[in-house]
């Protein structure tokens, strides 16, 4: 016998006291015990799941959030009606159905048949009810806009004024006599037409349509296809709206290429988020780590180096930080890039032996990234310990150390946490498919990506970083060419796959993809315009990647400066703030040291107007390494905000930037002059005591020195009036500085 679930009855006292009166009422007893109210107890939900899916979990929560009945049938079968999509199939419904229907011995029943895995309730029993009670026929059918599978049948259809004018199998309502009474003249099978076979009644065909009044929903009160419908929310309750015929179904199916939109209603309807509650339903599959009673799992991390991307070694410091017992992670490093192989060896000299395992795959082995992502899901396919897969590409920024966590606690087949491209509406989701299966804008996407909206999104297409569970990989993904495709990119023919997995009636519909934005995750990087011809070419994304480059480059006090009244004044009009990390300072230096042509240190200068220089420095200007453009960038961005407030009335304009080097044995001081500025920013690149001994500033008019720069710390102060200065001796060691003119 099918097993039954009852899915969340009712059973408050008011409920129980409006049932007693339906049927102890002796007034207008006939209208009360036909009313939709007491019809409604006598309704039987009957779909047919032989997989327990996402989709079907999905229904049956609609179903609870209504209260409504539902007997599952097939449950311990193995689906053999069909694919749908190269030929019908369903007979199996039919079969499963009619035997179901057999068991019943309430004549009384109404039996609402329906698929399950693509369908949701956006209203209750009694409006199911009350609609098919207006219909006034004995059976309803779903309606559709295309006739399947026989077009030939066409011409015997009847013509609407308006709806849907074909039948559609996925949905009908009926009295239970009837019904069986249709389904009784099944003989097919399992893999033959349901769709057919009903089509047949209904055009008369088949000896049951003479006996049985059957109708199509075709203005779609009580079924509706997706692409059909809009979202209406009102008073904290979320509808689907019919805009052809301005209705409110109740039932909501998606059928053929509709079946991504149920996915985007799912996400709302019946009230899994609103505007007044937010998610209701993001916490129903969550399982916290601290409850585990064992290990925490085992997670295979898959990172992909594919392209010259910035900011690789800065990647490998987050990996370190991310908040996961490292005897539980292995890695799987692919790269791709001879010019990271730097990064990758020495991240691993200092850190392998903190893993479960690491394996590395480099340039050597020519490996491209459809094969490199098909090897690393194998890898975790054919580990029998791997209960997640963690993809993970490089250009991926994940900030929040918890984010590996709060994935698995989510404990969903394939989660990927919500990044977004800096400044941009760009993130590693798509709301939405156009009908050739590239990118298209969901209604919700732009509120989901600045988490107006914030929940877990089921989605069509995820990239760049996302969970997986290892256990998937071993069940319904065991295609090892996940990733491969003649049209796609590797990404679309990976959710390509996952979406047109087949499971039973799905059709292609088959693994839920989801995306979260609960928590604030990262972001990822600008790779487009990235340059490997530096030393240190992360120095060069202040322009691509900002807030990357700030992050690394900009003294952690900097924000602070103004707040915190951080800028000291060691002289009268001289200004001291912090404003390098002391890798900026160390990265312009070995730069300036890599690049190799200091000037003599003579007057005459071809590199400036003019080509004669009073004061001349050991030096390197910016423009020579071609750091002008990011070096101006910085002092608009990070000097101009500080100029503005301690010189007010003077705007930051450079003229001339530059690295001067100064070391006893070739230009250990200079001699007192005025700088040809209007005001001079001086910033110390390496550290007094540590690098060089000596060195300094002292402005002779105020007899005041500055004899210990702090490194990574500007000195700012004007240039030709009242500040004549000079470069106190350096003893011993090489000291740096940058200098910039400002003449605004």
């Amino acid at each position: 016998m099918a097993p039954q679930l009852s899915v969340h009855r009712l059973r408050l006292s008011a409920f129980v006291f409006k049932i007693s009166f339906c049927y102890s009422s002796k007034r207008n007893q006939r209208n009360i015990v036909n009313s939709p109210l007491c019809l409604s107890e006598k309704l039987l939900v009957v779909t047919v799941a032989t997989k327990d899916t996402d989709g079907f979990r999905r229904f049956l929560r609609s179903a609870k959030h209504f209260n409504y009945t539902v007997k599952v049938v097939g449950r311990d079968e193995k689906w053999i009606g069909g694919n749908y999509m190269g030929a019908p199939g369903g007979g199996q419904k039919v079969r499963l159905l009619k035997s179901a229907l057999e068991e019943m011995k309430n004549q009384d029943k109404i039996i609402l048949f329906t698929d399950s895995y693509d369908v949701v309730f956006a209203s209750g029993p009694k409006e199911l009810l009350k609609k098919f009670q207006q219909a006034r026929h004995k059976v309803v059918f779903s309606s559709e806009s295309l006739i399947w599978p026989d077009r030939h049948l066409e011409d015997k259809y009847p013509h609407v004024r308006e709806g849907n004018r074909f039948l559609g199998s996925g949905g009908f309502i009926g009295y239970l006599a009837n019904v069986r009474e249709m389904v009784a003249e099944w003989s097919g099978e399992d893999d033959d037409s349901d769709q057919l076979f009903f089509t047949r009644i209904y055009i008369d065909e088949a000896p049951a349509g003479r006996d049985i009044q059957t109708n199509l929903g075709e203005k779609t009160d009580i079924f509706v296809f997706t692409d059909e419908v809009v979202l209406k929310f009102e008073d904290g309750r979320v509808r689907a709206r019919n805009l052809l015929h301005d209705t409110l179904p109740v039932i909501i199916h998606g059928n053929g290429p509709t079946k991504l939109q149920v996915n985007y209603l799912g996400n709302y309807i019946p009230n899994a988020w609103t505007f007044e509650t937010g998610c209701t339903v993001c916490h129903e599959e969550f399982q916290p780590l601290t409850a585990l009673q064992s290990e925490y799992p085992l997670v295979v991390i898959g990172i992909f180096i594919e392209r010259p991307t910035p900011f690789v070694s800065v990647f490998f410091e987050r990996l370190l930080k991310l908040q996961y017992p490292k005897n539980m992670l292995k890695l799987l490093i692919f790269n791709k890039e001879a010019h990271h192989e730097q990064h990758v060896n020495s991240f691993l000299q200092e850190h392998r032996n903190l893993y479960r395992a690491v394996e590395l795959l480099g340039p050597e082995e020519a490996m491209d990234g459809v094969t490199s992502r098909n090897l690393a899901f194998d890898m975790c396919r054919q580990d029998q310990n791997c209960d997640y897969f963690f993809s993970v590409d490089i250009d991926v920024v994940l900030k929040n150390e918890n984010a590996l966590k709060i994935l698995i606690e989510h404990n969903l087949p394939i989660v990927a946490p919500m990044i977004t491209r800096t400044g941009r509406l760009w993130s590693n989701f798509w709301g939405a498919l156009s009908p050739d299966g590239y990118y298209a804008r969901s209604e919700d996407y732009v509120d989901i990506v600045q988490r107006r909206r914030v929940g877990v999104w089921n989605v069509p297409y995820v990239s760049n970083v996302y969970l997986l569970k290892g256990g998937l990989l071993r069940s319904e993904l065991t295609d090892f060419e996940l990733f491969n495709s003649h049209i796609l990119d590797p990404d679309m023919a990976f959710c390509h796959n996952i979406r047109s997995k087949e499971t039973h009636q799905l059709r292609k519909n088959g693994i839920f993809m989801y995306v979260t934005n609960l928590h604030t995750f990262g972001h990822i990087l600008s790779t487009e315009n990235y340059q490997t011809g530096h030393l240190h070419n992360d120095l060069w994304q202040i322009f691509e990647n900002p807030l990357d480059w700030q992050e690394r480059y900009i003294h952690p006090n900097y924000t602070h400066i103004m707040k915190d009244h951080l800028i000291e004044t060691p002289c009268p009009d001289v200004y001291w703030f912090p404003i390098f990390t002391d890798e900026a300072c160390d990265h312009i230096v070995e730069e300036m040291e890599n690049f190799g042509r200091w000037s003599g240190g003579a007057n005459t200068d071809p590199r400036i107007q003019g080509g004669y220089e009073n004061v001349p420095t050991i030096d390197i200007h910016m423009n020579q390494v071609n750091f002008e453009k990011e070096w101006h960038k910085f002092l608009l961005e990070y000097i101009a905000p500080i100029t503005e407030k301690m010189y007010p009335g003077y705007y930051t304009k450079f003229d001339l930037a530059f690295v001067v080097r100064y070391k006893p044995d070739e230009q250990p001081f200079l001699r007192p002059h005025h700088d040809a500025s209007t005001f001079t920013i001086n910033i110390a690149l390496n550290q007094v005591g540590l690098d060089y001994q000596g060195g300094g500033c002292r402005f002779l008019r105020y007899n005041c020195s500055v004899e210990a720069p702090r490194k990574g710390w500007a000195l700012m102060h004007p240039g030709r009036l009242t500040h004549y200065h000079e470069g106190l001796p350096t003893t011993a060691g090489v000291r740096y500085i940058s200098v910039s003119f400002i003449d605004p």
